[in-house]
This record gives C-alpha cells, structure tokens and sequence, in this order.
C-alpha cells in the first residue's frame, strides 16, 4: 500500500522512520528487491556539493539615521558592488559580482581573486564586512553617502535566494582544440588532454527522483548547512531532456530555485570559488529527502551511476557557437572511474562536485531526520513535468548575432 508523506512524518516524530542515504538505497535494492525495499524504507536522503553560478544573496540592513535611501544608488560590500535598485534598505549580491577594478581576462587567464560569492562566504562566517553606499537624497530620506562595517548577526534579513541550482545532469566538458582554454567547467587541455564533470551522481537529488515525484514548490532541504526550501522550478529547466527508459536525463534537463535563512547557515557548504579565467562563483551544498511512497519512486531512488549518462561536450568549439553536438556519452560510473575513452583516446576525468561532501550531506540529512530535527514538507505545487511542453527558448529564436 503507497505510503503518504504525513504517515511517514508521523514515524519520525515518533523516532520509527527509518532513512538511508541515497548510496545506502542502492545495496538495499540489490539485495532485498523494489517491493521490500518501498515497504522499508520510509525516507532517502541525497546530497550534492559544487559550484552554482547562479546564486546570490539579498538584505536588509535596517535604516540609517538620518534616514538614506539605497534604492536608485549604488552599495559595495568589500569592494563589491551589489544590487540596490530595490528599496531604500534592501539590496541583494551576486555570486559572479567582481569589484571594479578587478582586472578581470585583461591579463589572460584572469585570477578573480575576490567577488560575490566570497562575500557571501565571508558574511555566513561572522566576519565583518565593509560597506560603502552612496543615494541621490530626497526630503524624507536625505543621507546622500555611508561607510560602515556590517555584520550579519546586526542585519534584520539576509537571505540566500539562489535562482537556479542543482542542475539534474550536466555536460561532460572535454577540449578538442589544440590550446588550454579556460572555462565554468574548469581549464581544459588542449587535444583531449582532461575530462571534467560536475555532478554528485547516485547521489545527486533530481537524478534520484527523475520526473519530480516528491520534489516541488515547497519542498524542504538541507541548503548551506541550515534549512531551506524549493521556492520555484530552477531558470533553465528543461525536463524534456533526452531520458533512459527509467527516466533519467541523459543532458541537462531540470533545475531548482532555492532559498532560506543565511544566518542560520554555514561557511563549510557556502564557499566562494575562484574560476581561472572565467570569474568567480559560490559552492553550495544542497541536501534533498525522497520520501519513499511507492515503487516507482524507491526504483528511480537506487539508480546506480552505471544508470546514468551524460554528453561529452566539446568546449572549444560546439559549447560556446551553441551547436548541440556531443562527441559521445559516458556513464558516470566511467567518469569516477578516473578515465574515459575520447575517440578512442584514454583520457583522465576529473569532477568539480565533491562526491565526498556530497555524502556528508546526505548523512547530515539522514541525521537530522532521525532526531526529529527536520520534518518532510508536503510540495504545494510539482515542478514542471517531461508533459509541461517546455522547450528551451534560445532553441526557438534566432541567434542573436542575425
């Protein structure tokens, strides 16, 4: 009989549930079968821990006196300039925001010593930060420049409000040219001289529920180390991506936008990352619970990375000219494996995401749920499905250089 997520709420308050972690379920399956399997387990747990460009952070700091009007001017934090055309004390930062006078691939590969994600990482550990903000003045908000040290314990909200994360699957990024490049996937050896992927695996959350079952607008998670949410279906999400017959995309298919309280968040899963010769970013940790209500859930929950695919991409030519070729698919087990074959080439593969923190993750999760710390959320709305009809925009429109 399918189980219902406040049955198995009920079982953690009462310290019954029983939760494994997204590898756990894999051996589970193997040795007990999908019908045993659903009937014992009530939760798995996943985890993934990499660089997320798409992040940020927004704040209120509280006013001024005399009152001074942010919205309309300009605010840097430690040199780096945020977003202020909100209100009059609220302004957000970016994870790829570099301060002005960064010299950026002026001087190629460019170090992007310090930005967005950096102060992001700087601000959940308690450091104290530099503000400089200047505003136009009017009669009811006249202060025209501050400067000031912020704290984020000081702050009346800071919220880490990240548009599009987790990606479920990703490029394999490999260079075909005979010059290193340098790329968000991390320097590429000319001839096929490296691999490098990004993805937790087996243990990543949308590749351990596929088609979105049990995750959706509402769903509470581990993020940055605290509690968060899925407040909406990532930007980029394309779920009519290319799947096995199970339903695992093969290609970059959905994506989630997250958010949740940065003061109660840690500087271990929220880290600012330098990119040689392309910017900065911010790694994030984001765990997600599978609350096992059925078979088909429990199945798509112990996918195995010998399951699960994904493009070879060619870095330096069919990524950035926007063609859809691949040079071939590999598995993740191949990847982890530490080298694959590039047209009939033994290569070494590296990863970006660290399998091993993603593990943490989700035994961080695992353990929370167990103590009746973290309950499960019922989604109040699913994320778009593979029968949404959504197909990527830039595919449908003329390349903006016509």
């Amino acid at each position: 009989m399918p189980k219902t997520i406040a049955e198995i709420n009920e079982k953690i308050k009462a310290g019954k549930a029983v939760v494994v972690t997204a590898e756990e379920i894999i051996d589970i399956v193997k040795e007990k079968g999908v019908e045993c399997a659903t009937h014992e387990v009530d939760v798995v747990t996943t985890g993934t821990f990499g660089p997320m460009c798409s992040s940020s952070a927004y704040f209120n700091i509280g006013h001024a006196k005399p009152r001074m009007k942010l919205g309309g001017g300009k605010v840097y934090l430690n040199d780096v300039p945020g977003y202020a055309a909100l209100a009059a004390a609220d302004f957000l930062i970016g994870a790829n925001a570099l301060p002005d006078d960064d010299p950026r691939n002026r001087f190629h590969p460019g170090e992007f010593n310090y930005g967005g994600g950096h102060v992001i990482e700087d601000l959940v550990a308690g450091k104290d930060v530099r503000l400089v903000a200047t505003a136009y003045g009017t009669d009811c908000y006249p202060r025209k420049k501050m400067e000031t040290w912020i704290n984020i314990k000081d702050m009346n909200e800071a919220v880490l409000f990240n548009p599009r994360n987790a990606y479920q699957n990703y490029n394999v990024a490999v260079n075909l040219s005979n010059k290193t490049i340098y790329t968000y996937m991390g320097v590429l050896k000319p001839n096929a001289g490296n691999v490098n992927y990004c993805s937790a695996g087996q243990l990543s959350p949308l590749l351990k529920d596929p088609l979105y079952r049990t995750i959706g607008i509402g769903t509470r998670i581990f993020l940055g180390g605290g509690a968060g949410f899925i407040a909406w279906n990532g930007t980029q999400h394309f779920p009519n991506a290319p799947r096995t017959e199970i339903g695992v995309p093969k290609r970059g298919a959905g994506t989630l936008a997250v958010i949740g309280d940065l003061k109660q968040m840690n500087p271990r899963w929220l880290v600012g990352t330098s990119m040689l010769g392309y910017g900065v970013t911010l790694t994030v940790g984001i765990g997600v619970p599978i609350p096992i209500l059925n078979e088909e859930i429990c199945r798509n929950a112990a996918v195995t990375d010998a399951e699960i695919f994904a493009g070879i991409v060619d870095y330096s030519d069919a990524y950035p000219q926007r063609r859809p070729d691949i040079v071939s698919e590999t598995s993740y087990a191949e990847l982890k494996s530490g080298k694959i074959k590039v047209q009939g080439k033994d290569v070494p593969t590296a990863s970006l995401s660290s399998y091993s923190r993603a593990m943490e993750i989700a035994t961080t999760l695992k353990g929370w749920i167990q103590s009746g710390k973290f309950l499960l959320t019922e989604p109040v709305a699913p994320l778009p499905g593979v029968d949404a009809g959504i197909t990527p925009r830039a595919l449908n429109e003329r390349p903006i250089e016509e």
